[in-house]
């Protein structure tokens, strides 16, 4: 029984970890379409989108502390619980990031001849490598 769990949790994680890719990938195709709104942006839906957005990575971010929780409490592997810990860390950055690299793009675009917001955006795609 416990090696089924042990399993089930393995294989939800994996799924959870899917659903945040999802989500990412519609983050990015919404705020590409609020990019294109501009110059008078559309900021009404993709405040709504990031609120969406938000409640799914909560979602998720809740459902891997309990299984985080659940490796180290019921199956004594605080290894894999404190590697969840990292990702959810490393999520949290990945997510900052990506919304700082969402403004600053929306400032390339805003103010196309002063070159410093460029460099903005290539400089957090460069140090956000990892993630983005």
């Amino acid at each position: 029984m416990m090696d089924n769990d042990f399993r089930l949790l393995i294989q939800r994680f994996y799924e959870l970890q899917g659903e945040r890719v999802e989500t990412y990938r519609l983050f990015d195709e919404g705020h590409q379409a609020y990019l294109k709104s501009g110059p008078h942006y559309d900021f009404i839906h993709y405040r709504q989108l990031v609120h969406e957005i938000t409640q799914a990575f909560s979602g998720i971010s809740k459902e891997l502390i309990q299984i985080k929780d659940r490796f180290r409490e019921l199956h004594d592997r605080t290894d894999l619980s404190e590697h969840l810990e990292k990702i959810q860390e490393l999520e949290k950055e990945k997510l900052e990031l990506t919304a700082r690299l969402q403004l600053a793009k929306q400032n390339a675009q805003d103010h196309p001849t002063d070159d410093s917001h460029q460099e903005q955006v290539q400089l957090l795609k460069h140090n956000s490598h990892p993630f983005l």
